[in-house]
């Protein structure tokens, strides 16, 4: 599956909104502990684009951004408005991390990979395993 046009993605509120243009470099869920944290999920799911293939078209200033100093890589960006994840760029500028969370549509590829798993949540239970349902109900 792929995907030619442009993807939407905004925050809960609505009020930063970006696109990421094809091709992507990579998808993938992530289980270190920051990105859990940060996520609030048992892992990260991210998209990574080249800089140049995302476009803030509103809201940029409402971005907040944590780093950690001793992280090499990992930041994490949200809005200062609702607190919702949003794309980050890499320390080295040349790529951003986009949490898949807050596309508005599919981006048209799947994740291909799943990385830190030795850190994997200890409560983590794969979907498939569990029972489903469409919609919630109680």
């Amino acid at each position: 599956m792929s995907n030619s046009s442009p993807t939407q993605g905004s925050c809960v509120c609505g009020a930063v909104r970006y696109a990421v243009e094809p091709p992507y470099i990579t998808f993938q869920y992530c289980h270190c502990s920051r990105c859990r944290k940060a996520s609030g999920a048992a892992f990260a799911a991210n998209l990574f684009v080249k800089a140049e293939q995302l476009v803030w078209q509103a809201g940029k200033e409402l971005i907040k951004r944590f780093e950690l100093p001793d992280a090499k890589y990992w930041s994490h960006c949200f809005c200062g408005t609702c607190g919702s994840a949003l794309p980050w760029l890499s320390r080295t500028g040349k790529a951003y991390i986009v949490p898949a969370g807050g596309l508005d549509a599919d981006p048209g590829l799947r994740p291909t990979r799943s990385i830190f798993c030795a850190s994997r949540s200890p409560w983590y239970v794969s979907p498939d395993d569990l029972e489903s349902f469409d919609a919630a109900g109680h």
